[in-house]
């Protein structure tokens, strides 16, 4: 079997990542990924072997599958989070922590974000309606820092701070994403100190309650190496919050139909995650021995990652996939936008009830709302590893 090669150089793919994919699918099972310079990587293009991998423990998480950027070395210990562990000492921790990223616990924030989203969009009103405003900047950036920070406990004078840490972090790279991480592990390590000292009504202060009332307790460096993996991995509602409603500008039939009925938010953000989530790829894993993938051999130690773009439009499992329909019934929850596994993200829920809020909010509020530009998603970037937007300018 011919093994496709793609090239994230390639403007075609930059530009068309789910069609570039597609035709990968199709082709094999598994293709070859050029990276910018001499890397490369396996990427898995279709829904049964993906998922399969996802929960298989030959294909490892470790430092490696993350870029080690250059902090100082005594911010290193929080750094490693569970994503970068397997085996006993992962299970011990997502048991620990678990219950404090239910969709019951959750549940319960959903009031503290909605004041969140409502206090940025009582900004986004306050500008002048006959002129188009840029809900990237004022809206969907600072959102996820702002409910990191108070599930958290950061004191909101420290917020804009934290807006600027997050921005950093969803860079990917660079000295600024370094630069973000002591402020980070500092404001967690108070947080922890401040739970202890009185207890709070937050992630925090479950995670410290755990610590005190388990036999088998979290020690104050896996509590702060929490915080810092929730600030890694919880910028996601920024995109998906984008992405989602410019899916919805481009097809004004769904959108017409959410706005007549709320009830469709959650299947909606569900169609969104599918569709166009934030994430092409999963971050690499590597195998620990040879490694046969329906009939290709992937030798041991090569990085192996999901391709997200084919795998949640795989024709196999979701019917007429490239339709963008927020009706859709059957398997439309098995999407892999989150993950699978053992390592399946443990903020699913806040990002899921994050974005239900968010854009409930912004068409109620807003019941003219509309694109400003044509198409609507024109300020894309393009990475490769993400499908994201720079700017989403909209009339009110």
């Amino acid at each position: 079997m011919t093994v496709p090669e793609l090239d994230l150089a390639d403007p075609e793919v930059l530009r068309d990542p789910f069609t570039a994919y597609a035709q990968a699918r199709e082709a094999a099972p598994v293709a070859q990924l050029r990276m910018p310079g001499p890397m490369s990587l396996w990427v898995v293009t279709r829904y049964a072997p993906a998922k399969e991998l996802l929960g298989d423990p030959r294909f490892e998480i470790n430092s490696a599958s993350y870029l080690s950027p250059d902090v100082p070395e005594d911010c290193l210990p929080y750094l490693r989070t569970m994503s970068e562990q397997d085996g006993p000492n992962h299970l011990r921790l997502r048991r620990l922590v678990a219950p404090a990223f239910t969709p019951r616990r959750t549940g319960e924030f959903r009031e503290r974000i909605a004041m969140l989203v409502h206090r940025l969009l009582d900004e986004v009103a306050k500008q002048e309606a006959s002129e188009p405003v840029d809900l990237f900047p004022g809206f969907a950036r600072p959102l996820p820092m702002d409910v990191i920070c108070a599930l958290v406990g950061i004191p909101e004078a420290d917020w804009p701070r934290w807006r600027e840490y997050g921005a950093h972090i969803a860079s990917g790279a660079g000295k600024e994403f370094a630069a973000a991480i002591p402020g980070i592990i500092a404001g967690a390590k108070d947080a922890v100190a401040a739970s202890r000292a009185e207890p709070a009504d937050n992630l925090v202060g479950d995670l410290v309650r755990v610590q005190e009332a388990d036999g088998d307790r979290l020690s104050d460096t896996e509590i702060v190496s929490l915080v810092w993996h929730l600030v890694l991995a919880g910028q996601t509602p920024t995109q998906l919050i984008l992405n989602g409603l410019a899916a919805l500008f481009a097809h004004p039939e769904q959108l017409d139909a959410l706005r007549q009925d709320p009830n469709l938010l959650p299947s909606a953000v569900e169609e969104m995650l599918r569709w166009c989530g934030p994430n092409l790829l999963t971050v690499p894993r590597f195998t620990t021995e040879d490694v046969d993938i329906d009939g290709i051999t992937i030798d041991k130690g090569q990085p192996v990652s999901t391709a997200i773009a084919g795998v949640n439009r795989d024709p196999r499992v979701f019917d007429d996939p490239d339709r963008f329909d927020i009706r859709r019934t059957g398997p439309a929850r098995a999407h892999l936008a989150f993950g699978h596994g053992p390592h399946f993200c443990l903020g699913a829920s806040i990002a899921r009830v994050q974005t239900e809020v968010a854009l409930g909010a912004l068409l109620d509020r807003f019941p003219k709302l509309a694109p400003a530009t044509s198409p609507p998603d024109a300020a894309r970037d393009t990475d490769g590893g993400s499908w994201r937007l720079t700017a989403l300018p909209v009339l009110r």
